[in-house]
């Protein structure tokens, strides 16, 4: 830690200096420990290796002007991981063992969580499977951990996107809703032809006809298109349920915006674009919190999105949420969990 300059932190690449473990096994969570952040023996016939069984969360903690840790919303990002663990065949993990193992975990590395104003500490619970065999199955057993990382801002500056025609994410009926390793596995072709060109990440459509926009590559995705806020509903189940993206809903309509929860067809955002009636885009997430799009490439023609105006909402919201993240103003919603 004496060697981590907390100045110049990139995202995901420093870890903390312990983790949190549980085992599964004989049908309960068991073995609950936290130790030293190391490397895992794993049997070359692990299940995870082979077929992917995996799914995990992602969320911050910060610390106020007063230094106490505050973490914002654990208690939905453990619904989450459930849900997704349900989707994947997987044990789900009880709120004790999630909230507490992260809670003790949190007092050990506590100065490992960054006093530098805009950043955090990133909390990444995971859960893999651990049987050591080959064939198709459930596993019998499986192992969760918690690991912590010191980060900055994922994305630095405004990003350009491009909108997505040709491949997937997800579909109807598929696993776009859970938080599932594999699905961020067969995003990284497109992704990587995509940031060749020069782009930073995808705008994803849907999988059967590539005419309605769904959410970025690492962020759900908002536009705001004659004063009205306009997100992909989570209604399909293609699209990850984002915990930013129902606080930035929600505090949306305290504030007074106009809120549509419906898919926006490429067609409607490019006749937005041309007419200058899309005011602004951004996309939403743990690590991207609200990131700003510059450009949208769609068809192969990229369109420069106008300046943001003064007291544009992702301004706003942003500032609102990083307020209440931070311990600055109350936090009317049952948000913040103090450690």
């Amino acid at each position: 830690m004496e060697t981590t300059n907390f100045d110049e932190l990139s995202f995901g690449q420093i870890i903390s200096d312990h983790m949190f473990v549980a085992e599964y096994k004989d049908g309960e969570w068991q073995d609950l420990r936290i130790e030293p952040y190391g490397p895992l023996q794993i049997n070359p016939a692990n299940a995870t290796l082979h077929y992917g069984q995996s799914v995990f969360e992602g969320l911050k903690a910060y610390r106020n002007e007063a230094g106490e840790i505050l973490v914002f919303r654990g208690d939905a990002n453990q619904r989450r991981l459930n849900e997704s663990a349900q989707r994947m065949c997987i044990p789900e993990v009880p709120e004790e063992i999630f909230m507490e193992g992260m809670r003790k975990l949190l007092e050990v590395d506590k100065d490992w969580i960054p006093k530098q104003a805009g950043c955090s500490l990133y909390i990444r619970p995971f859960i893999f499977a651990a049987d050591d065999y080959l064939g198709i199955r459930p596993s019998n057993n499986y192992k969760f951990m918690i690991l912590t990382s010191p980060v900055g801002n994922y994305y630095s500056k405004p990003v350009a996107v491009k909108v997505e025609t040709q491949y997937a994410r997800a579909v109807e009926g598929g696993t776009g809703a859970a938080k599932a390793a594999g699905n961020y596995a067969g995003s990284l072709f497109p992704a990587r032809k995509a940031q060749k060109e020069g782009y930073d990440q995808l705008l994803w459509t849907d999988g059967k006809t590539h005419q309605y926009i769904e959410e970025s590559g690492t962020m759900n995705v908002m536009f705001v298109i004659d004063g009205t806020l306009i997100t992909a509903p989570i209604s399909t189940g293609t699209i990850l349920k984002g915990i930013t993206r129902d606080s930035v809903l929600i505090l949306a309509k305290e504030m007074g915006m106009p809120v549509e929860e419906r898919f926006l067809t490429v067609s409607e955002l490019e006749d937005a674009l041309l007419s200058g009636r899309l005011e602004e885009a951004f996309g939403t997430g743990t690590a991207a919190t609200v990131a700003f799009i510059r450009l949208i490439n769609i068809h192969n023609k990229d369109y420069v999105l106008p300046e943001k105006a003064a007291g544009a909402f992702s301004d706003r919201v942003l500032k609102r949420l990083d307020d209440i993240k931070y311990g600055k103003v109350a936090d009317d919603h049952g948000w913040i969990m103090k450690i």
